[in-house]
């Protein structure tokens, strides 16, 4: 059997709590491979409503959660998370959960640039979660980060405090924010130490042995393709690369374990901050959609923006995301709406586009091209077939398959995890 890599095909926020928990149920590792605690996905079992931010979605179901060294890691944030869990009747130890002895750590004054820098920029904010993921990947990238495998070592951890803050702290002065001293990280790092550690392990090492012992891994991501640092709407984006390319990266894998990939969008658009969203509906049917679909992020609790279908855009998505099938969401969601729209270009200055540009003005002047569809007024709502679907929304899926070039293999019809029509099984490769 194949493994499994999911990644969302729109900007985040299409429902992948429910798909991911659907297949983690039947995958025996879960991996988070990229991202941090700005994620978030809600998962629903039974009466039970789980918020997850870092932990991986198979620890719900008591399989092995890893998270992988692609993810950077809030000590104070997955303790807090633990500890919320914990308190709903799960049980988190190192032996269902294991994180990667050299994944990157977020720390206090990762968040205080973070949030200083969004207040600086003014009317121009990102719209960051204000979480420190950004800072925290500069360090990654600039080798000045603490890693897990640093609280081990007192001696080393001291040195590279030195370095940590003599660049967070210049940062800081010059923003006007508060200074950090290093007594004080120092301290809070080696009272993490005996929390964390136990749980630390080379976890390349583990998947290996998974691959040859054929346990079948899920590989999951956050944000989505359209957030990606290198492919989305640069400069409104997160901070690490959200294809599925960088599974392997973020895991420690080989990419031809990484299997089939399976792409998470909403039968309609959404997206939560500030940036290019060219099919935003700011009308009575945008206002509908998110009151209908409960459009509010899971982690910044922010309202989503919401539009129409942009399949334009989600061909980019499966292009570069490197998608073999779709899960489409929310479907349930557009029932009452007589009449529907589909993106299938952008007109931009008088010329005519099939992709989404990267150039920040070209972005913001995207105009839609859109495609006018039948909609439907009876309910879509819990069907698990096709035959309990009404025509004109069999034949809405039917268009956005032919655009955006990929088989939806999953339709969620509800948020319940059963009210699923499966077309093709992921794990079938």
């Amino acid at each position: 059997m194949a493994n499994v890599a999911v990644i969302g095909a729109q900007w985040g926020d299409e429902g992948k709590g429910k798909v991911v928990d659907w297949l983690a149920s039947r995958a025996d590792i879960v991996v988070r491979f990229q991202g941090g605690h700005n994620a978030g996905h809600t998962l629903v079992v039974g009466d039970q409503t789980y918020k997850l931010s870092l932990l991986p979605s198979g620890v719900v179901r008591g399989k092995l959660g890893i998270i992988g060294n692609g993810v950077v890691l809030d000590p104070e944030a997955l303790l807090s998370e633990i500890g919320k869990v914990t308190a709903q009747g799960l049980k988190v130890s190192p032996k269902n959960l294991r994180i990667a002895e050299n994944v990157p750590l977020i720390l206090p004054l990762h968040p205080a640039l973070d949030k200083a820098r969004e207040a600086a920029r003014g009317g121009d904010k990102i719209g960051t979660t204000g979480r420190g993921i950004g800072p925290a990947y500069e360090d990654k990238v600039g080798r000045r980060s603490i890693r897990l495998c640093d609280l081990a070592e007192p001696t080393t951890l001291s040195k590279k405090l030195d370095e940590l803050l003599l660049h967070h702290n210049s940062l800081l002065k010059g923003l006007g924010a508060p200074l950090f001293e290093k007594q004080a990280l120092l301290e809070q790092l080696l009272g993490w130490a005996p929390k964390l550690l136990p749980y630390a392990e080379a976890a390349w090492e583990r998947l290996e042995t998974a691959r040859h012992a054929g346990e079948r891994v899920l590989f999951e991501g956050a944000q989505a393709v359209m957030l990606d640092v290198d492919h989305g709407t640069y400069p409104y984006v997160t901070s690490s690369n959200t294809v599925a390319g960088n599974a392997a990266a973020g895991a420690g894998i080989g990419p031809d374990v990484v299997g089939m990939v399976l792409g998470i969008a909403k039968a309609y658009s959404t997206r939560v901050g500030s940036g290019p969203f060219p099919t935003e509906l700011t009308d009575e049917i945008g206002r509908g959609l998110g009151e209908r679909g409960r459009e509010f992020g899971t982690v910044t609790g922010r309202p989503r923006r919401c539009g129409w279908f942009d399949a334009c855009l989600v061909r980019q998505a499966v292009k570069i995301g490197g998608i073999h099938g779709l899960a489409l969401t929310k479907l349930d969601v557009l029932d009452g709406l007589t009449e529907l729209k589909i993106n299938t270009g952008y007109r931009i200055g008088g010329q005519t586009f099939r992709r989404l540009p990267s150039a920040f003005e070209a972005q913001a002047a995207a105009e839609p091209i859109y495609e006018t569809l039948e909609g439907w007024t009876t309910s879509t709502r819990g069907a698990r077939s096709y035959a309990e679907l009404p025509a004109a929304a069999v034949k809405y899926v039917r268009r956005i398959e032919e655009l955006v070039e990929a088989p939806v293999v999953l339709l969620s019809t509800s948020p319940d995890r059963d009210d699923t029509i499966t077309l093709r099984d992921p794990f079938a490769g």
